[in-house]
């Protein structure tokens, strides 16, 4: 038997839906909201520190969970790396999964 024909096809690699922006996130008033955040807490990540890079400003109670859209409070800037690990953390939760262990 030749070597290909002894190897499973291997599944096709299901790539995580893309994330649609909500109209909300182009508003007037959530722009104003992100540069009043940015202005009192500075242009930092509030998970590590970090300065570089880009900025979001992130809903610490999604918005599809009930989470109040242009309360401050409710802000939390995040650098890319911070905000990707938030965003997979609430997913696995919504899909019953383990966190992720550093």
């Amino acid at each position: 038997m030749r070597r290909q024909e002894r190897i499973a096809p291997r599944p096709p690699r299901i790539a995580p839906r893309a994330k649609k922006t909500l109209p909300f996130y182009q508003s007037a008033e959530w722009k104003a909201l992100v540069a009043q955040v940015i202005k009192l807490r500075g242009r930092r990540c509030q998970d590590c520190g970090s300065g570089s890079g880009r900025i979001y400003a992130d809903h610490v109670k999604e918005l599809r969970d009930g989470g109040a859209p242009l309360n401050p409070m409710n802000i939390w800037l995040r650098c890319s790396p911070c905000h990707g690990a938030k965003t997979e953390a609430r997913r696995r939760e919504r899909a019953g999964l383990r966190p992720v262990q550093d």
